[in-house]
C-alpha cells in the first residue's frame, strides 16, 4: 500500500488544484444511493441524522464524515458510499449536527475536535450490526473530527481502519488560508450557510452567541468556540489541531492529501509524524484537489479506500 499516490493519474484538464476542488463538486453527480433514514437520540436528548444502506455481507461496515457544511448526499461521499456497496459493505453516512434535514434543538453544531457525536453513531452501529469490522472515512472537517477520536479513544474504540481525506491538520493556518485569493470564494459559501443556521437555530435557542464578523475565524472565535466550550478559536485549534497529535494515533489509518490541495496546502501536513507512525499509510498524490481527485480512469479515489479497508 505505500506507493498507491503512484496509482493516481489526473484527469489532464484538472490543471492545479481547484480545478480538481471545484470541477468535482459541480460536475459530479451524486451516486443513486438508496438510503434509510433515521435519527439517533444522543445522550444530552438531541439527535443526529444518519442515512444508511446495509450490504450483501455480514461482516464489513463503514462509516462515512462529510466535510464544512456538507452532507450526506454530497457526491463525495455517495460515491464512495456506491463503491463499499459493490463490495458488500454496510454503509452508513452520517449528517453532523445543522447539516441533515431538520436543525437540531440544543446549541451544540459541531467542529472539527468533536467526538462524542462519532462516539454515539459507533455505538449505535456496534448495536445495530453485532459483530461486525467496523471502519470509518472522513473527509476534511470530517476527517480532523475523526483522527480526534482516535487520538482520544487509543486502542478502546470498535474500529479496525479508517481513512482521512484532505485533513486539515493545521486548523488555524487553513481557516486564515481561505481568506487568500481564490480561496475567499470557499470562505464566503462556507461562511454564508453557517450563519444562516445560526440565525436559524436562534428562533429556537434566542441566547446563541451573536456573530459580528466576516471571517470563519471570526465565526469560530464568536460562535463555535463558545457554544462548545473553548476560550477561544486559538484555544480550539490547538487542541484539536491534528499535526499535534498524529504520533499519537494506534489504529490503521491511510492519509490521503493531495500536495496541490488550495485550501489545506501540503506544507502543513505532518509528514515526519506521519512517516515514523508504523500504523499510518501514506498517500501523498501530487495533483488533485481538496476532496476532489478526477482521476482517469475514474473513480481512484474510492478504490483506494475500498481497497485499504478490505486489505486491513
Amino acid at each position: 500500500m505505500k506507493d498507491l499516490s503512484k496509482t493516481f493519474s489526473s484527469a489532464p484538464w484538472c490543471f492545479n488544484g481547484h480545478a480538481h476542488t471545484v470541477l468535482c463538486s459541480l460536475i459530479f453527480q451524486s451516486a443513486p444511493v438508496h438510503y434509510k433514514s433515521l435519527r439517533i437520540d444522543t445522550p444530552e436528548g438531541d439527535f443526529l441524522e444518519i442515512d444508511y444502506v446495509e450490504g450483501s455481507k455480514e461482516d464489513a461496515v463503514a462509516v462515512l464524515f462529510h466535510g464544512l457544511e456538507g452532507h450526506t448526499r454530497r457526491y463525495y461521499i455517495t460515491q464512495l458510499a456506491e463503491k463499499l456497496l459493490k463490495h458488500g459493505f454496510t454503509v452508513i453516512a452520517v449528517n453532523f449536527r445543522g447539516c441533515g434535514s431538520t436543525m437540531n434543538q440544543t446549541k451544540k453544531f459541531y467542529h472539527s475536535g468533536e467526538t462524542e457525536d462519532l462516539q454515539t453513531v459507533f455505538a449505535w452501529a456496534e448495536q445495530q450490526f453485532p459483530g461486525r469490522e467496523l471502519h470509518a472515512a472522513g473527509f476534511s472537517l470530517g476527517a480532523s473530527a475523526l483522527l480526534n477520536y482516535l487520538k482520544e479513544h487509543g486502542t478502546h474504540h470498535p474500529l479496525k481502519s479508517t481513512a482521512v481525506i484532505s485533513t486539515p491538520f493545521e486548523l488555524k493556518k487553513g481557516l486564515l488560508n481561505l481568506e487568500k485569493g481564490f480561496n475567499r470564494i470557499y470562505s464566503i459559501r462556507f461562511l454564508r450557510t453557517l450563519v444562516q443556521k445560526l440565525e436559524e437555530k436562534r428562533k429556537v435557542i434566542p441566547d446563541l452567541p451573536i456573530f459580528k464578523g466576516s471571517t470563519l475565524y471570526e465565526f469560530d472565535d464568536q460562535v463555535t468556540a463558545k457554544i462548545h466550550g473553548f476560550e477561544s478559536a486559538d484555544d480550539y485549534y490547538h487542541r484539536c489541531s491534528s499535526s499535534l497529535f498524529m504520533d499519537q494515533i494506534k489504529t490503521p489509518v491511510l492519509v490521503v492529501h493531495s500536495e496541490e490541495d488550495p485550501m489545506c496546502p501540503f506544507e502543513w501536513t505532518p509528514l515526519s509524524a506521519i512517516r515514523e507512525n508504523p500504523v499510518l499509510t501514506e498517500c501523498f498524490t501530487r495533483r488533485g484537489g481538496h476532496v476532489g481527485f478526477w482521476s482517469l480512469p475514474p473513480g481512484w479515489l474510492n478504490n483506494t479506500v475500498v481497497k485499504y479497508f478490505l486489505e486491513n
